[in-house]
């Protein structure tokens, strides 16, 4: 999309959101009988609020075996009316985050703190310049799941088995899932005995959407 029909679309529209119309539509073609729960924030990140996520939605999925909330971020690539952005090879960061969670259907409580993990790791990328990709990882410095007894203490990232790459008039997008990994799996990593591919990859022959499951217990 050149700028001259970048503008005919959609100069002139105070909410225009042609990022974030792009990733509604990919997610919502996933699942378009369904409203998602939608967390939104306050105060706009470029305005001074605290958090760099514009918006974070999850939805209700059945697939892949087990019950689980599928959430998707709103904030690493361009959502809003930008001129600039036309044309680039990547919206911004170039990604979104993703995150399946193991939950009873509908969740019998607020998952607040998964909004929480996925607001800080925005705020690691914007102070840092570094992002995420397939087979990235990070240790999490505790539970990822702060103050739960889980054995979950770091983060593989891979992309979203459901979700494809689209392209928006701000350029491309990616959907980059977290998976939760355990004390042992980090331990392997940063003693390089083996991949975060291998893991996630072991993972995949019997869950295939990479759900976290908090119950999940070290070997």
């Amino acid at each position: 999309m050149d700028l001259t029909e970048y503008k005919r679309l959609y100069g002139g529209q105070d909410d225009a959101a042609p990022g974030w119309d792009a990733i509604d539509k990919c997610v919502k073609a996933l699942y378009p009988h369904q409203e998602p729960k939608h967390w939104g924030t306050v105060t706009s990140y470029m305005l001074g609020g605290p958090d760099p996520l514009d918006g974070i939605s999850a939805y209700e999925c059945r697939e892949g075996g087990q019950d689980h909330l599928h959430f998707c971020t709103y904030g690493f690539t361009s959502l809003y009316y930008d001129e600039e952005a036309v044309g680039g090879d990547f919206s911004r960061c170039g990604f979104e985050l993703t995150f399946r969670l193991a939950a009873e259907l509908p969740p019998r409580e607020e998952p607040i703190w998964v909004c929480s993990l996925l607001q800080n790791l925005a705020r690691y990328v914007f102070k840092s310049g570094r992002w995420f990709g397939e087979y990235h990882w990070i240790p999490a410095n505790g539970p990822i799941r702060a103050g739960f007894d889980t054995d979950l203490v770091g983060l593989a990232f891979l992309r979203d088995p459901m979700l494809e790459p689209t392209d928006t008039p701000h350029g491309r997008v990616e959907f980059i899932q977290l998976f939760g990994i355990t004390g042992s799996e980090v331990a392997a990593l940063k003693a390089k005995a083996c991949s975060c591919e291998e893991i996630v990859e072991g993972h995949r022959s019997h869950n295939p959407l990479l759900i976290t499951d908090l119950s999940r217990r070290d070997r």
